[in-house]
């Protein structure tokens, strides 16, 4: 995705206009109190629950059951990213944390720099676009990492979680090959 000149004129001018510039995804604050404790859910299909927006999301039960994306986000975020991105999406010494940076970027923006990576001096962020122990996954990582940046989910693997529904299976396995 390209973005006109104008856009990109616009952020540089935001970036010298605001004293110390401008906070990176994942240094912007997230207050999921005055936001909302849990990203409303529009509907659900097949166990995967999305927005009004057809956006990804999570749901969990009072119980503290996650639903199945959101487990596996878990799973795979643990197994591809946190060895820059540090455990539970909290950050490390050489990478952003980036539960934040799931709460406050477009699901779009998001999903673009996993596939495309992204430079920005010397930090880099390389493309996983053709890696698809991410890319098959890349909705659970990204509904994982958004209940993590909301408070809804604590640091740690999920205790209780749906069970994976026969169409999720499907895709995974039409996925992987």
């Amino acid at each position: 995705m390209t973005r006109p000149a104008s856009h990109i004129l616009a952020v540089a001018a935001l970036a010298v206009a605001i004293p110390g510039g401008v906070l990176a995804w994942s240094d912007q604050p997230v207050k999921p109190d005055a936001e909302h404790p849990q990203v409303p859910v529009g509907y659900e299909e097949d166990g995967q629950y999305f927005t009004e927006d057809g956006i990804p999301t999570y749901q969990i039960d009072d119980d503290g059951t996650v639903d199945w994306l959101t487990f596996s986000g878990f799973r795979r975020y643990h197994a591809e990213c946190h060895v820059c991105h540090g455990p539970d999406g909290e950050g490390s010494t050489y990478a952003p944390k980036i539960k934040n940076s799931a709460v406050n970027m477009d699901y779009y923006d998001f999903y673009d720099v996993v596939v495309n990576g992204r430079q920005n001096g010397n930090s880099v962020m390389p493309h996983f676009g053709d890696n698809p122990n991410v890319m098959c996954y890349l909705n659970d990582i990204y509904v994982y990492l958004k209940a993590r940046g909301m408070d809804a989910v604590p640091r740690g693997r999920p205790p209780q979680k749906d069970a994976k529904s026969d169409t999720i299976a499907e895709m995974e396995n039409a996925c992987m090959g």
